[in-house]
């Protein structure tokens, strides 16, 4: 080896050591990321089923009403 190898071989250790640590911390930024995010979607979609239930719900009452209406109206 001469002279210049070695020292090109350091810094190219170096930078890929560099390169390794800002990719280590990219990935431990993701996967947090990708924890939250799941968090979120799991939290969304309990909103959805009680929303849907929520809706059912109305709608129930809705159709109940409309049938005492109705009910209502043929007596009379």
């Amino acid at each position: 080896m001469n002279n210049e190898t070695l020292p090109q071989l350091e810094q190219l250790i170096d930078q890929l050591i560099a390169q390794n640590n800002r990719l280590n911390n990219e990935l431990s930024e993701l996967k947090e990321q990708k924890t939250k995010l799941i968090d979120e979607n799991e939290t969304l979609q309990l909103e959805v089923l009680e929303s849907e239930e929520k809706q059912k719900d109305t709608s129930n009452t809705l159709a109940n009403l409309l049938e005492k209406l109705q009910s209502a109206t043929q007596v009379s």
